[in-house]
């Protein structure tokens, strides 16, 4: 039964047949006896007959379908065929619906139907009608568009190009629901409307072909990708009998990125989107624009302490062991850990949503027990220096009683990757919290879910990477094809309105106009290298005012107590009001971050870091190898048009190669350019090794099915009490009222 229903898909896939005979005309055959007029009727092949019965079908209101096939025992090959109507038989009834159980079931549609039509395969290799009954037990059908409803005419959604069109939609993020309105909105009127349901079976039998092959297609995918793009870095890790255990990728581009905006990362695991939640594990940055972009992305096999070591030294190793100065993540141990042994030198910082979302949870006893303590906790916090920090705990210590609280003494043990006053000095591009991260993984869920296969997942994943690129291109554009609007006539306003992009500049702006229109100032001290000022609003208590150091030796210096340049790159409106103030004309280049200008921007064909920012005297780094490489890529685009360009740069080629032959030293590196590309064609390397998909699927803290966050426990809704004897709730039965009373 199974090979016919098969078989009758297969048929539904391609466009109808018109009659075979022409000499039949179905509309004289309603005058005549159908019996006679179909009996003894020819036909070349099963399918011509499929297609005109279910024509005949059609013309009178029934469906039909294939019933069944007799093959010769010896041979296999089928002699005879059996096509019925829809309603032939009955409902085979299940063991268990006789013993009592109530289950839901599906309401009878069969009836015990006779009619049907019977071909047998002649000498001559044709098939001919030898068996024909026209006599239905039911109400056929009158109208066409009741006709259409039944499954051998509904054929439409069973299409090759109906298949193909809800394949090709899903890949682009829609859901069923929205293929559905997609594909209804572009038949013609004379086809029955596809449901939902159509597009998840359908979706769902393209996905069986892959069962068992997502990794293999994965696979497949990178190394498609590396034809193209010869800078994608891919690296996996294999279990012994060849399945996944952990994997990363980057392409050229995302690597290309972070060498301008790769000075800060958020990195977070907190996400599943595949099937065998493996949790997505993205790096983020922010570009030029203050725009979330993708640096690579990893798929874990867990959450352990070894697990993110191999990550992040990979990740080094395809960032041409180019070291970020900061990193957030939210507080875990483990990813604490990894950072410690593979980015030493790197400032670790929580996140600040995940510390507001504990204190809620661990601060509320001193909350209740202390009235002043929740003022006096936000000001130890936004303390300025490290010393007024230290200070104020050890009072809050003694006066809160504060030993007896774990929580808050394990957080001032870690004060250094939360606290401002000890991350004042570090740049983190005005992030403080893993948002950049959520958001990203918010954008993903119109790409991903929690059923997406592994090899459908690296697909959605480079079209969310192209979308977010297709955005940082038309800021670009609306950044070049415009000017600013500026609000004076000062020199700095212009020359920074000519640097910076839209939105930063906007940002500057912003602290522009406060410096302008809302501050004023005290002079502390004064002396012929450094002024002192106290710089705030008049309506604003003065304690709250900030320190700003003027410095005019050789070259002006300005730095205030707020911090605001040396976390964000922007100045201050503090220092704008003393640069103001000083009557500078001009801000020295140090005070312009190239990463927030339209110089950061990505260019086809170059690459954004020059041999002068990169090179050593001493070695020869794996970004100036990448650096090289590309120019030399370059170089033979340009000539590639040219024979006598291709001969020219080939002749320079040859003789570079033949100085260094004669100069070549015995004890001269020649693994340097393999050791700055290995593990970009990783997979290569084993073509002899079975791979296979994950059996195991991983248990991880990791988003099973959204992208919002994890929630804590004052934001899970507790189920409340319930009383067993007046049905209230807030209270149990030993302590109703209502029995109480009655006792």
């Amino acid at each position: 039964m199974d090979s016919a229903i098969q078989v009758e898909d297969e048929l539904l896939q391609t466009d109808p047949i018109i009659d075979v005979d022409v000499d039949v005309n179905l509309a004289d055959d309603r005058d005549k006896s159908n019996v006679e007029s179909i009996m003894g009727k020819v036909f070349d092949t099963p399918r011509d007959v499929y297609t005109f019965y279910n024509r005949y079908a059609f013309l009178h209101g029934f469906g039909i379908r294939i019933h069944y096939d007799y093959k010769n025992k010896t041979t296999n090959e089928a002699y005879r065929k059996l096509y019925v109507c829809n309603k032939e038989g009955f409902k085979r009834k299940k063991a268990s619906s006789s013993c009592g159980n109530l289950n839901k079931q599906r309401r009878e549609l069969r009836t015990g139907c006779k009619a049907m039509l019977r071909i047998s395969k002649g000498k001559d290799g044709k098939w001919f009608v030898d068996r024909f009954n026209d006599t239905h037990n039911h109400e056929l059908s009158i109208t066409p568009t009741k006709v259409m409803k039944h499954r051998s005419h509904g054929k439409f959604h069973r299409s090759l190009a109906c298949k193909s069109l809800m394949v090709e939609l899903s890949q682009s993020g829609l859901k069923p629901s929205q293929i559905k309105k997609a594909v209804n909105a572009m038949k013609t009127p004379y086809e029955p409307d596809v449901t939902s349901k159509q597009c998840v079976d359908i979706l769902s039998e393209q996905r069986r072909q892959y069962k068992g092959k997502e990794f293999y297609g994965l696979i497949k995918h990178f190394q498609d990708k590396a034809l193209v793009d010869p800078d994608q870095y891919f690296v996996v890790d294999l279990f012994d009998d060849g399945s996944p255990r952990n994997m990363f990728w980057a392409d050229g581009r995302s690597r290309d990125a972070y060498t301008k905006f790769g000075d800060v990362l958020v990195f977070d695991v907190t996400y599943m989107t595949n099937k065998f939640k493996m949790p997505f594990s993205p790096f983020v940055g922010v570009n030029h624009h203050g725009q979330s972009i993708l640096f690579g992305g990893a798929l874990l096999e867990n959450e352990k302490e070894e697990t993110f070591q191999w990550l992040f030294e990979h990740f080094l190793k395809c960032m041409f062991n180019k070291y970020p100065s900061a990193i957030i993540t939210d507080q875990d141990k483990a990813i604490g850990n990894a950072i410690k042994n593979v980015f030493p030198n790197t400032h670790h910082r929580y996140c600040a949503w995940h510390i507001k979302k504990h204190e809620l949870e661990h601060l509320r006893p001193l909350v209740a027990r202390y009235s002043d303590f929740q003022e006096s906790y936000r000001q130890w916090v936004k303390s300025d220096t490290i010393d007024e920090f230290e200070k104020k705990w050890e009072v809050m210590r003694g006066k809160y009683n504060l030993e007896d609280n774990r929580w808050i003494a394990e957080m001032y043990n870690q004060r250094k990757h939360w606290v401002k006053a000890y991350l004042k000095d570090v740049f983190f591009a005005g992030m403080t919290t893993s948002g950049r991260s959520e958001s990203i993984h918010s954008f993903f869920d119109g790409f991903v879910n929690s059923k997406t296969m592994l090899n459908e997942f690296v697909v959605q994943y480079d079209k969310a990477v192209e979308s977010r690129r297709a955005v940082e291109e038309d800021e670009d554009f609306k950044t070049m094809n415009s000017k600013p609007i500026l609000s004076s006539v000062h020199p700095i306003e212009a020359q920074l309105g000519a640097c910076y992009t839209r939105k930063i500049f906007d940002i500057f702006q912003k602290e522009w106009i406060e410096a302008t229109n809302n501050l004023t100032h005290e002079t502390l001290s004064k002396c012929t290298e450094e002024i002192k000022y106290r710089v705030g609003q008049l309506n604003v208590d003065k304690d709250h005012w900030r320190f700003v150091n003027f410095r005019f030796t050789n070259q002006m210096n300005i730095t205030c107590s707020c911090a605001k340049f040396e976390t964000y790159g922007i100045l201050c409106k503090h220092s704008l009001y003393v640069i103001k103030k000083r009557h500078v004309q001009t801000l020295p280049n140090f005070y312009i971050l190239p990463r927030w200008t339209l110089n950061a921007r990505f260019k086809v064909g170059t690459r954004g870091v020059g041999l002068d920012e990169i090179n050593n005297d001493n070695e020869v780094s794996a970004l100036t190898l990448w650096h090289v490489r590309a120019n030399c890529n370059k170089a033979i685009e340009h000539a590639k048009d040219s024979p006598s360009k291709i001969r020219k740069l080939n002749n320079l080629v040859v003789k570079f190669i033949k100085d260094e032959i004669i100069q070549k030293k015995p004890d001269a590196p020649e693994n340097a350019s393999q050791d700055s590309c290995e593990g970009i064609s990783q997979v290569e390397m084993m073509p002899q090794m079975s791979i296979r998909d994950p059996i195991i699927v991983t248990n991880t803290k990791g988003r099973p099915k959204n992208a919002s966050r994890i929630k804590s426990s004052l934001e899970v809704v507790k189920k409340k009490r319930t009383c067993s004897h007046c049905k209230g709730l807030g209270h149990y039965a030993t302590g109703c009222p209502t029995k109480k009373v009655i006792l």
